[in-house]
């Protein structure tokens, strides 16, 4: 069961780049990449209980934190015009 939520999580990553990739809008995009992110933590820790090994949960908090910083900074560069200042 835990390795069919694996690979689910893994075609749901797939879709969501898919979404990245073709959005209509840079806010499409840039939730498509903090989905990425998220599905990327899940697919850390269910990979990380599948193979008993506790040390990926580590990996995967720091992983949500860098995911945080990264859509927060880039919506406020989004926000405030980008390049085109």
């Amino acid at each position: 069961m835990l390795l069919f939520t694996i690979y689910f999580i893994t075609a749901a990553t797939a879709l969501s780049l898919v979404k990245a990739i073709i959005g209509p809008t840079i806010w499409d995009r840039l939730l498509a990449l903090n989905l990425i992110s998220a599905k990327t933590v899940m697919l850390l820790t269910a990979y990380s209980v599948y193979m008993g090994n506790l040390r990926l949960l580590d990996i995967s908090i720091a992983y949500v934190v860098v995911g945080f910083l990264g859509v927060t900074l880039l919506s406020s560069y989004i926000l405030r015009g980008g390049r085109q200042k």
